[in-house]
C-alpha cells in the first residue's frame, strides 16, 4: 500500500486502541463516538489486510503487524505534535490554555490553593481542572492529551516522565484527648514508637475506600477488623475523628495542616509502606512543549522535593 491510501486520522484511532487495548476508551479519549471508532477501525484494517487487534481476556490484543506498526505510528504522531505545536516562547501573561490535572482528593487540598495563588498572579488567562483518574488511565490519558500533568503517589503509573516533589509518610490522626493517648504526651504531636505509646491494636479505625495504600497499611498490620467506617474521601475524615474515638491512617503533610487548627493528635508509628514518594508525571510526547514545560517547572518550585520532619 502507499501512504495516500491511507487516512492520517485513523493513525491517532490505532494509536489510542493500541495504548488502551479498548475501542470505547480509545474513542472516549478522542471524542469519537462508538460507531464512528468501529467505523475507523474496520477501514484501517481493511485498508492495511490485517485485523490489528483481536479480542482477549484482557481487552483488544494487538496482531504481530500492529505491534511492529506501533512504535513507528507513535513516534510519528508525537514529531507531527511537535512541529505543529512548536513556538519559541511560551508568554504567561497572555496566553490562554487549560490546564488538565490529575489529583485526588486529598492532593487538591494540598496542591491547588498554592497553585492557583500562583497561577493566579503569573497566567491569568489559564482555567484549571482537577479530577481523579483511575491509576491505569492515567498514563493513557497522558499520552493522549486529555490530560496534561498527574500529581500523586502513583507507583502503578508506568512509561510516564516523573519527577519528585515531596517525601512524605503515614501517621495517624487521633482526637486531641484521645482516651489511648499517653499522659504527659504533647497534645499536638504523640510519638508511639517508645514506651507509652498508643497500641494501634486498641485503636478503631476510619479508612478511606479512595487510597488503597492505607488499606494495606491496616491489612498487612492485621488491623482491617478494626475498621469501623470505610468512608470515600480523606476530607470528610477530620470531623469524624474530631468528635470520635477513631483514627485515621493518612499523610503526614496533610494531617499537620488538620491539627494545626487544633482538636487533633499525630501518632507516629512504625508502619509498613510507611514513607513514600509524591510524584509530577507527565507524557515524553509533551516533554518539549514550551508551555508544558513552564508549568512543570512552576510546580516543581512551589513543591519541590523536601523529607518529612
Amino acid at each position: 500500500m502507499h501512504l495516500n491510501d491511507l487516512d492520517l486520522n485513523l493513525l491517532r484511532l490505532f494509536d489510542a486502541v493500541y495504548r488502551a487495548r479498548n475501542v470505547s476508551r480509545a474513542a472516549e479519549l478522542l471524542g469519537l463516538t462508538q460507531p464512528a471508532a468501529n467505523q475507523g477501525l474496520a477501514r484501517l484494517r481493511h485498508t492495511l489486510g490485517d485485523a490489528l487487534f483481536v479480542r482477549s481476556a484482557g481487552g483488544m490484543a494487538p496482531t504481530p503487524r500492529a505491534h511492529r506498526l506501533a512504535q513507528a505510528v507513535q513516534a510519528a504522531i508525537a514529531t507531527l505534535e511537535a512541529a505543529l505545536g512548536e513556538a519559541d516562547h511560551f508568554d504567561p501573561a497572555t496566553a490562554r490554555m487549560d490546564l488538565r490535572l490529575h489529583l485526588s482528593d486529598i492532593g487538591e487540598a494540598r496542591f491547588l490553593p498554592a497553585l492557583m495563588r500562583a497561577l493566579r498572579q503569573q497566567v491569568p488567562g489559564l482555567r484549571v481542572h482537577s479530577r481523579a483518574l483511575a491509576h491505569e488511565d492515567i498514563a493513557l490519558a497522558l499520552d493522549s492529551g486529555t490530560l496534561d500533568l498527574a500529581i500523586g503517589f502513583l507507583p502503578s503509573v508506568h512509561e510516564t516522565l516523573r519527577v519528585p516533589l515531596l517525601e512524605d509518610r503515614y501517621i495517624v490522626l487521633v482526637r486531641a484527648d484521645h482516651p489511648l493517648l499517653a499522659h504527659g504526651q504533647r497534645k499536638n504531636e504523640s510519638e508511639a514508637d517508645g514506651e507509652g505509646g498508643v497500641d494501634l491494636r486498641a485503636l478503631e479505625y476510619v479508612a478511606v475506600r479512595s487510597h488503597s495504600d492505607t488499606l494495606r497499611i491496616l491489612q498487612l498490620l492485621r488491623l482491617d477488623e478494626r475498621v469501623r467506617l470505610t468512608a470515600s474521601h480523606f476530607l470528610a475524615l477530620p470531623p469524624i475523628v474530631r468528635t470520635t474515638d477513631l483514627g485515621v491512617i493518612m499523610p503526614l503533610e496533610i494531617a499537620r495542616e488538620f491539627a494545626a487548627a487544633g482538636g487533633y493528635a499525630l501518632v507516629r508509628p512504625r508502619m509498613p509502606l510507611q514513607d513514600f514518594t509524591v510524584s509530577l508525571h507527565w507524557s515524553r510526547r509533551f516533554d518539549a512543549d514550551p508551555a508544558h514545560r513552564w508549568l512543570r517547572t512552576l510546580v516543581v518550585d512551589l513543591f519541590g522535593a523536601r523529607a518529612p520532619a
